[in-house]
């Protein structure tokens, strides 16, 4: 375990985009509730216009990612990383100036969403897909769980840090300093020599390519399943996304500081899943190993929905600890399977499928999140928000009852 194939840092390519990962993680968590903040107080907007916003931010990756997914496969990817860091930079810049100068409305927060969007799809397609070129297959759990460990520690200082500069210096300000990060890890990024890009095996029509990348897919006898499951589960996902934080806002009492503090420990939960999740993978095998995250995301929300209102936002009130309670195990549950789910899937994959399979597989899964960000607020809006999370639940239980029992579920350990 201690030859050079075993040490992530002597990678120095991957230490690199683990480096430019790292620092674009902790910006990115701090405008996710910025711009939750923005919609519900700076624009007058409620749980619906929370989704839309969330739908916005992945209709590119419904419309556009099977495309995307393609061109990584036949560009050099650096190209791909860098610029979409600079434009995801530059978008966020222009943003701020347009909320600290009061001339952002509901129509153009959506368009400058929808061209972030589609960066960050091309940027995450072309980053997944590099990094089984710069780790061996055997370190590929493990550095996929370094990626999500320092994933977690921003999302436990994030939205802390966000409730603080929001707090303190107001919602434009947070934008900022997201764009900054991107244009380090662009910067960061420039400065590493990627792989030439492969050749294809379908030279033809961007059509036949991309039915390639399909037929890998889903006729596949365990990434098909695991895919599959894993499409639905995103459906749940951007439901739950799309109303939690308005619940807790608007129903539960918290203030923007105590829901920021409190979602630190969905963060915690992740750190701690990434740590153990490649033993969990080595003791368990892989698929049993993420069939165990996957059946802890229904409790996680049963213990946020059972919440009581908290007086003026009050800490450490029983509705704080249940909701703390339930971001921890959800960040659990995701920090525990997502370094498995991607490790499996990044060395299973031929090199010149990459960027075809990880572009399928985010398109649809984000093209799930479209239909259940919106689905959630509308569900809460008309019916309560507590029912839209019981359904949320419901749907957590029977993907995950249904994963245990795919072919991917019963992944031992000579996998």
């Amino acid at each position: 375990m201690n030859s050079v194939s075993h040490q992530l840092t002597h990678h120095k390519k991957y230490v690199a985009l683990w480096t430019a990962s790292t620092v674009s993680y902790f910006g990115s968590n701090i405008t996710t509730l910025a711009l939750q903040v923005l919609v519900l107080v700076g624009l007058g907007g409620n749980a619906v216009d929370v989704g839309w916003v969330s739908s916005a931010r992945w209709l590119p990756y419904a419309a556009l990612g099977l495309l995307a997914g393609t061109m990584v496969d036949r560009v050099n990817r650096k190209h791909v990383v860098v610029a979409a860091d600079i434009g995801r930079g530059l978008v966020l810049s222009v943003l701020c100036v347009m909320a600290a100068t009061h001339l952002l409305t509901f129509p153009l927060l959506l368009g400058l969403i929808v061209v972030f969007g589609t960066l960050s799809l091309a940027h995450d397609i072309a980053n997944q897909s590099t990094l089984a070129q710069f780790v061996p297959r055997d370190l590929l759990t493990r550095a996929n769980a370094r990626l999500d460990q320092s994933a977690a520690v921003a999302q436990a200082s994030g939205p802390a840090a966000a409730g603080t500069i929001i707090a303190v210096l107001g919602v434009p300000f947070a934008f900022l300093i997201d764009a900054v990060t991107f244009l380090f890890s662009g910067a960061m990024m420039a400065s590493v020599t990627y792989p030439p890009p492969a050749r294809s095996q379908a030279p033809g029509a961007w059509a036949a390519q991309i039915r390639q990348g399909l037929r890998w897919i889903y006729r596949h006898p365990t990434l098909a399943s695991a895919a599959v499951t894993t499409h639905v589960w995103f459906l749940f996902n951007g439901m739950v996304g799309a109303v939690l934080v308005t619940f807790a806002l608007t129903q539960l009492g918290f203030s923007v500081f105590s829901y920021g503090l409190v979602t630190t420990l969905a963060g915690i939960g992740a750190l701690v899943g990434s740590v153990v999740s490649t033993r969990v993978g080595q003791r368990w095998g892989m698929g049993r190993g993420i069939a165990v995250g996957r059946n802890l995301y229904a409790p996680a929300v049963v213990l946020m929905v059972l919440a009581p209102v908290t007086p003026h936002g009050s800490l450490w009130s029983a509705s704080f600890l249940l909701v703390g309670l339930g971001q921890f195990v959800y960040g659990l549950a995701l920090g525990l399977e997502n370094p498995l789910e991607m490790g499996y899937r990044q060395a299973i994959t031929p090199g010149i499928l990459q960027g075809r399979v990880n572009g399928t597989i985010r398109s649809i899964n984000r093209t799930m999140v479209l239909i259940g960000a919106p689905l959630g607020g509308f569900i809460a809006d008309r019916f309560g928000f507590r029912l839209a999370l019981w359904i949320a639940i419901g749907g957590f239980v029977g993907v995950g009852v249904w994963f245990a029992c795919s072919p991917m579920g019963k992944v031992g350990l000579d996998t």
